[in-house]
């Protein structure tokens, strides 16, 4: 059975999307692909608003996270935590055998300016992680005041994660001063999972240099030496690079201000109107997130039942509750090539399930 997911992402993908896919392969060494990497580059630059070139990893965004850790911590990582994402990567610096902090928030709290200050402070650390749009509570925290106070500590690299935030919201990397931004093709660029899109500032080139047990799949060194050929270091996901092109020429056309304000338009859509229901909306309020909505199931609804329905009934899934928060939350996502007739048809749907949806005892 067809349906379509309004989830976190996955995403859906367009039909033009999926035929890009299906052009013809070329050799990942060959002038072919020389040419089809060299000809993103700019677009991907302007979207990441650096001067520094954007490569292309076939992974997902974890591994160029985990690699991110292996390229440039020497010290200690202090790790900002807010929701099941961000908690995961202190769990992976320690797998990784890093020596690292855990900087905890509630899930839908924000990441505090504030803490991140008198933790680097102390001297103890030569990088961070921070998750830009935490999708598991719905919170998007502050990136200009939290890069505000990281650039006070130069010996500090950031490892940014914009997984779910990159091309919903204007991030500006050179700007910023953000060392390592990093996303993943099936959030808001609405392509099929499998491709991970990172830049890298000189000074985080510079310390992955001085690293000798880096590793070579996420080396960032070895990331620089192909870029500069055109290439990746190794086989690359052509049919998603391909697809990658397409969405590229569709955000041209549609303009990257229209492309935010058709996110943060589409977003208040979803939000007053569930809002308007009963509902409340579950992080901290002033920080929710542009590219979906995570609501509190506070009217006790069986959300297992209402996606049923709505996947039974009407071909469409939202999200009834990641981790700690299944059943006590639910989230609807606007990321990716969704229009207000698309949100319009999804909130009828929803309307129509929850008429039809039991209660059970609140979460």
């Amino acid at each position: 059975m067809s349906y379509k997911l309004f989830i976190p992402g996955p995403i859906a993908v367009s039909d033009k999307t999926l035929h890009a896919m299906a052009q013809g392969m070329i050799g990942h060494r060959s002038t072919d692909f020389v040419a089809l990497y060299n000809a993103i580059q700019p677009s991907l630059q302007g979207l990441f608003y650096t001067k520094d070139p954007v490569y292309l990893s076939t992974s997902s965004a974890w591994g160029v996270m985990e690699g991110a850790l292996r390229n440039v911590v020497k010290k200690k990582v202090l790790n900002c935590m807010n929701g099941a994402f961000s908690d995961k990567w202190y769990d992976v610096a320690l797998r990784c055998g890093k020596q690292a902090t855990a900087l905890k928030a509630e899930w839908g709290q924000p990441v505090d300016p504030e803490a991140v200050r008198r933790e680097l402070a102390t001297g103890a650390y030569d990088a961070i992680t921070l998750i830009h749009n935490e999708t598991s509570c719905g919170c998007m925290s502050d990136l200009p005041a939290l890069m505000a106070v990281i650039r006070e500590f130069p010996d500090v690299i950031s490892i940014i994660d914009t997984v779910s935030s990159f091309s919903v919201v204007p991030i500006k990397k050179d700007e910023l001063g953000i060392d390592v931004i990093i996303t993943g093709s099936q959030k808001a660029l609405a392509l099929p999972p499998g491709l991970a899109l990172f830049s890298v500032s000189k000074r985080a080139l510079e310390r992955a240099a001085t690293v000798a047990d880096r590793g070579y799949y996420f080396d960032f060194v070895e990331f620089q030496k192909n870029h500069e050929a055109g290439m990746t270091p190794s086989t690359p996901t052509i049919a998603l690079i391909y697809a990658l092109k397409s969405k590229l020429e569709d955000i041209a056309a549609e303009g990257v201000e229209a492309r935010y304000a058709r996110h943060a338009r589409l977003n208040k859509t979803v939000r007053d109107h569930i809002l308007a229901k009963g509902f409340t909306l579950f992080p901290r309020d002033g920080y929710g997130s542009v590219a979906l909505n995570c609501f509190a199931n506070n009217l006790g609804y069986d959300l297992a039942a209402l996606n049923k329905t709505l996947k039974n009934k009407h071909h469409l899934v939202i999200d009834g509750g990641y981790g700690k928060l299944k059943g006590k939350t639910f989230r609807i996502s606007n990321m990716g090539d969704e229009t207000d007739a698309t949100i319009a048809a999804m909130l009828a749907a929803f309307d129509s399930a929850l008429a039809e949806c039991p209660k059970v005892a609140a979460a």
